[in-house]
């Protein structure tokens, strides 16, 4: 067995899962002869915002119901900040906006970033909003089932 080695690798921008990055001369040598390459099989951690699909990225965007069915504006975050985008009127949720060349950066392009809309009911009511939410499902001849 070999002693351990610590080596300061640059990882190209694009790499995924699966790809080699090869360090030359940094294997062991074979019958006395010089070093062979050391070959780095890349593995990407699941991120907490981003799941990564080919070169698209995609995330969840909460909404809540008045920003769905009204249409809104929201900030997305993005791998290089964030940005605005408009949701459209009577947006559901599992709609998918894109965000084009928005995605996982590749030498061979950059993929799109697909947020898809979530939306949220509040866990607790005032008074006040159980009231308008009564008078709305009164009044609205909407019926999803």
């Amino acid at each position: 067995m070999g002693r351990a080695q610590t080596f300061s690798v640059t990882i190209p921008p694009g790499v995924r899962p699966g790809q080699k990055i090869r360090l030359q001369g940094k294997g062991g040598a074979s019958g006395g002869g010089p070093p062979g390459d050391l070959f780095l099989v890349v593995d990407l951690k699941p991120h907490d915002r981003f799941r990564l699909d080919g070169l698209d990225l995609h995330t969840v965007l909460l909404v809540a119901p008045w920003e769905a069915a009204l249409g809104s504006e929201a900030t997305v975050k993005t791998l290089d900040g964030s940005l605005k985008l408009r949701i459209p009127a009577g947006s559901s949720s599992g709609r998918k906006i894109r965000l084009k060349d928005k995605g996982f950066p590749a030498r061979d392009g950059t993929g799109d970033l697909y947020a898809e809309i979530r939306i949220m009911v509040p866990s607790q009511l005032t008074d006040r909003e159980r009231e308008l939410f009564e008078q709305l499902a009164k009044t609205s001849s909407f019926r999803p089932r």
